[in-house]
Order: C-alpha cells, then structure tokens, then sequence
C-alpha cells in the first residue's frame, strides 16, 4: 500500500527537516507532496533542499499565500498513493501513529480516519483553555448537523483513500477545510512557536459548518 503524505507549509523552517525526517522513518511505500503556502521564512529553500536529498518528494508553491486548504488543494491534485495522509508541517503531530490511522482502512474497515487529540491514553499537551472549549463548541455544532460523533473535528491528522479524497472538491482556502477514529499524540505549540489558527478560525469554522451542511 503505497502513501500520498500531503504536507502544507507555511514558515515552517524550524520543523521542516524534522518533519521529514520523521515521515521517511515511517514504515512505508510513500511519496511525501510538500505545498508552500508563499513562506517568507525560508521554508521554500529548505524544502529545495531536502527535495534533493530524497526522491520521494514532489514540491509545489504557490506564489502568494491562500491557506492550509488551498494548500491541501494543490497536494491533492497530484497524489499517485492508494491511501492519503494529511500532515502538519510543524510537530505537533507525530508520524509515529500512522499505524494506528492506518490500521482501519488496512483492515476495510474504513474509508476515512479522522484522529483525535481529545480521546485515548496517548500524550497530550494541551496550551490553551479556549482553543480546547472553542474546538469542543464547534465539534458540537458539527455532529448536529451531520449527525456524527466526532470528538475532534479539528483535528489535524485525517486518513483517505484515494478514491475518496479525488471526489471532495475543497472549496475553502483557510482552515474551513477542516472536521476521527483513533486516538492520536499531540504536542501542541504556543504562538512564539508559530501557532497559527485563531478565533477567527473558530468562527469561520462554525460558518463553514452551517455552509457545506445547507446551502453546498
């Protein structure tokens, strides 16, 4: 089973080599896609760079930034694998739970896998109070809706299978594109470390929700 490992990047210079270093050590067939997302920190270089240490990596940038979801969009377009993994380019989530993500589409027992921060005996290292009733709210507002019980709707680390994710049209450029199977690790970071989402994010995720769930 080969892998499409899509990250978006943007200014994430500090991680980057990290990153990549942890997802090659994955057991796997894999093709990493890195997007820039317009960084003005150097990550594009560093991306040229480890491009030409391994030759499983396919680079794209955008010229000017648009968001983690249009990122998404640019790295789902080019996709060879039978399976998709979304990764953050910063550490908060750890390449080392692939197995578990995996492990329910390896056994057909889904087509999507969503992890969770929330659930399980995994570490976690929570920041903030309000990011976590804020993600809470909006899981919420999201299981109404569709009907679901997700515990982390937010939640960075989301498994397809090719032929699903070629199906979804992504519309939203931010982190609209955002809604979990697995309990997962997570490490969150402070906004020194370069945290990006806000409340902003936060409503235009409860926006989205209402959105995609009436009108599209």
């Amino acid at each position: 089973m080969k892998l499409s490992v899509v990250i978006p990047v943007y200014n994430e210079k500090d991680t980057l080599e990290e990153i990549f270093r942890r997802v090659q050590a994955t057991p796997y067939e894999k093709e990493i896609i890195a997007v820039d997302d317009a960084s003005t920190d150097g990550s594009r270089q560093i991306l040229e760079r480890l491009a030409r240490e391994y030759d499983n990596v396919k680079l794209f940038f955008h010229e000017r930034n648009q968001g983690k979801g249009a990122a998404l969009r640019t790295g789902f377009a080019h996709v060879t694998g039978e399976v998709v993994i979304i990764q953050d380019a910063d550490l908060e989530y750890d390449p080392a739970d692939y197995p578990a993500l995996l492990d329910p589409i390896e056994r057909d027992l889904a087509d999507v896998v969503y992890g969770s921060r929330l659930i399980g005996a995994r570490p976690h290292r929570v920041l903030f109070f309000w990011h976590y009733m804020g993600n809470r709210c909006v899981t919420f507002l999201s299981n109404m809706f569709t009907n679901l019980n997700l515990s982390d709707m937010e939640v960075g680390y989301k498994v397809f299978r090719a032929e699903v994710i070629k199906d979804i049209r992504i519309k939203s450029n931010r982190f609209g594109v955002e809604p979990e199977l697995v309990p997962i690790s997570y490490h969150g970071r402070d906004y020194a470390q370069g945290k990006k989402i806000t409340w902003r994010d936060g409503l235009a995720a409860i926006f989205h929700i209402i959105r995609f769930r009436f009108w599209d």
